[in-house]
């Protein structure tokens, strides 16, 4: 069976919008690992879309013709390699990942390069504005004045960056909390906006607000738990459109905005006044984009994926670019595709010759080629120490071992991986609520089949875990006689 294919709806006259502004698109979807490109092909009036495997790509932004990427423990930077007057497979810029930059997993959201060049990332686990540091991980720069300290806890979940006039000076955050993923209990009305030279809140009372942006001498924002965008009169949010889903990723072209939408996750996003909105219209949370007149609130233009995604992180406009294109990492053009100075352009070398191998299956180095399309995740509902029994041999540790021993707390909550209709990882939390009211959530068992791990699978069923619980994940310690899901995780 072929793995499903990407598939896009949208507005007739997108096309020519595109064409009209000489814009294309880049778009980031961590939820399904793409990096999509939208712009126009050459032949007819019809759109071009490419997408490209990152592991978690996050945070996107251009300078002088480069895009630097956020993933989950990397910074890519992917340049053009075309000159101009070029094209690669009907694209007028090809970019390449050219070099990266290892972070470890901050959780890094936005990033941008400031007037000096230098490249900025929001460090979301640690709640601090960051850059790079040849020495270390990251550099802090600046955090918020109510965070106390240094911590990888995500305490108030800071996502948001804009520069003004080339200088770090706004941040969204969901709340001001200085506890470990306190900013969860304070979705609905919690949002802050912050300035960084005056180290300061400026605006409160915003649903989980992401994407702030400094466009014509406003700071403008979406207030993604309502759905709306918006600018700060003062200390007071104004909207100006609204749209059916989770607002986050913004860009602007003349007098129009560009927002990205995302589907809701019932956990994370629940009760959000979005979500009761669109049950008063009946409507459906959409994940796509639209195009907003400035001038009127009027979306004038839209597109939607039919398939496969269902959150979009961030959203750039590509200006003076009419079909761009990358090269991946699972390419075998990243391998053959060459310049070099006084090339005019790129050169293509002869294919490689068998790699040397002693034994029939020596490993080759490098990302693993692995279309994650093929292994499909489920949630698994209504679990009970009872009809868990069966899943007991992919348990680990062995949760018929933690039940002779300890009640259930809470409610128990799976994710299953399959591979062609077969289950090969297998992960349980619990998630329950103290006495004083506290949430909290544990990582019971997380197994992957020993052929299948160092894979990214038990990675990903940890993250899409955490995605569904309330609380930060904490992990159960294991009996002596078991490995951790530390051991059998990638």
């Amino acid at each position: 069976m072929s793995a499903p294919r990407l598939e896009i709806q949208t507005s007739p006259g997108l096309w020519n919008w595109l064409a009209e502004h000489n814009v294309s698109l880049a778009l980031t979807t961590y939820q399904s690992n793409r990096l999509i490109l939208i712009g126009r092909s050459a032949e007819g009036e019809r759109l071009a879309l490419q997408e490209r495997l990152f592991d978690k790509p996050m945070g996107l932004c251009l300078h002088e013709d480069r895009l630097t990427l956020s993933t989950r423990y990397q910074l890519w930077e992917l340049a053009n390699r075309l000159p101009p007057g070029h094209t690669h497979e009907g694209g007028d810029r090809l970019y390449v990942p050219s070099r990266s930059w290892i972070t470890g997993d901050l959780n890094v959201h936005e990033l941008a390069i400031d007037r000096n060049g230098r490249l900025l990332f929001v460090n979301t686990d640690f709640s601090c504005l960051a850059t790079l540091d040849p020495e270390h991980s990251f550099a802090p720069l600046w955090r918020p004045p109510f965070i106390k300290t240094l911590v990888a806890e995500d305490r108030c979940h800071l996502n948001g960056l804009a520069l003004q006039d080339g200088v770090p000076t706004w941040m969204s955050a969901c709340s001001r909390t200085d506890t470990a993923a306190g900013w969860r209990h304070h979705r609905h009305d919690g949002g802050i906006v912050l300035n960084i030279p005056e180290n300061a809140i400026v605006a409160t009372g915003l649903s989980m607000p992401h994407s702030p942006r400094w466009y014509r001498e406003r700071l403008w924002l979406l207030n993604s738990g309502s759905g709306e965008l918006g600018y700060l009169d003062g200390e007071r949010f104004v909207p100006v459109a609204y749209g059916p889903g989770f607002a986050r990723g913004l860009d602007f072209v003349g007098d129009f905005a560009l927002i990205g939408l995302s589907q809701l996750r019932s956990a994370s996003f629940g009760g959000l006044a979005l979500e009761r909105r669109l049950a008063a219209d009946g409507r459906q949370a959409q994940c796509g984009l639209l195009v907003v007149d400035l001038n009127t609130g009027a979306v004038v233009h839209w597109l939607r994926f039919a398939t496969l995604i269902e959150e979009l992180f961030d959203l750039i406009v590509l200006p003076g670019i009419r079909q761009p294109r990358a090269l991946g990492l699972q390419d075998d053009a990243i391998e053959r595709l060459v310049s070099f100075p006084g090339s005019d352009g790129l050169v293509i070398t002869k294919p490689t010759a068998a790699r040397p191998a002693r034994g029939p299956a020596a490993p080759v180095a490098g990302l693993p080629r692995l279309d994650p399309n093929t292994v499909k995740y489920q949630r698994v509902y209504h679990l009970t120490p009872e009809n868990l029994k069966r899943y007991d041999a992919l348990t680990t540790p062995r949760l018929s071992q933690r039940w002779a021993s300890q009640p259930q707390r809470g409610e128990l909550i799976g994710l299953s991986a399959a591979l062609d209709g077969t289950m090969i990882g297998f992960a349980v939390a619990e998630q329950w609520q103290t006495p004083d009211g506290e949430l909290r959530a544990e990582l019971l068992s997380l197994h992957v089949s020993s052929i299948y791990r160092r894979l990214g699978i038990a990675e990903r069923l940890r993250h899409e875990l955490q995605r569904v619980t309330a609380a930060p994940l904490a992990l159960s310690p294991p009996p002596d006689d078991q490995p951790s899901p530390e051991e059998i995780a990638p």
